[in-house]
């Protein structure tokens, strides 16, 4: 499935809808933010939602959160977004990696950070009753965009079947948020942020945010000054 199509196909129908719904965003940091907020902000009315118990010390979570309340308030098409803080739960994370801390980046725990990240922001917008939820992590170019959208269809139709199975008979309208399809790094999306980045002086981090990634990172800065 070509997810970026898909995203495309659904903008249109948004706006061919004559109304702005509700988006929650589960955003990592600001700089991942800063091009989807360009691109949703004319569609959608936005909650950004910081859910990310990978980071692993307090004060990173705290000053990626601080940078997206900046930004929210200087970059003129994000100043009606609004910023909700989740919980700092880093023992989620923990008890998710456990048994697989040596694991390569990119590998089967990576992927269940995603869905344990995802997994929240759809309860969230079910719960907040919010039209659509999706996440700022396909910008990335070390993330990947088929898990997300496949993790993202995953939590809607559990969250439809329940929904389903509850209200047995109803004829209602199904009441769940729908997926938003999400490819951001697409037609320069990544450039951009970077772009973006530099206008507003964002802090760019250079690790995920785990312990495990910082580890690699911290490895990989160690062999390239023992080799010059």
């Amino acid at each position: 499935m070509n997810y970026y199509q898909e995203f495309e196909k659904q903008i249109k129908e948004v706006d061919e809808s004559g109304k702005k719904p509700t988006l929650l965003l589960q955003a990592c940091c600001c700089p991942c933010s800063s091009h989807c907020l360009e691109v949703l902000s004319g569609h959608f009315d936005i909650t950004v939602f910081f859910y990310n118990p990978n980071i692993d010390e307090r004060e990173e979570f705290d000053k990626r959160l601080e940078e997206l309340h900046r930004f929210t308030k200087e970059a003129d098409f994000a100043l009606n977004v609004k910023v909700v803080e989740g919980e700092y739960e880093p023992e989620k994370f923990y008890e998710m990696a456990k048994g697989r801390e040596m694991l390569p980046e990119r590998g089967e725990r990576c992927y269940d950070c995603y869905e344990l990240r995802l997994r929240r922001t759809a309860e969230y917008a079910l719960e907040n009753h919010f039209d659509y939820f999706s996440t700022t992590l396909s910008i990335s170019p070390y993330k990947n965009a088929n898990w997300l959208n496949e993790i993202g269809m995953k939590l809607e139709t559990e969250m439809r079947e329940k929904w389903l199975a509850e209200h047995e008979g109803s004829t209602e309208d199904v009441e769940v948020p729908i997926f938003l399809f999400s490819d951001f790094k697409k037609k320069n999306g990544y450039k951009r942020s970077i772009e973006l980045s530099n206008e507003y002086g964002l802090y760019r981090q250079d690790y995920c945010g785990c312990v495990f990634s910082k580890r690699d990172r911290d490895k990989a800065r160690n062999m390239n000054q023992q080799s010059k």
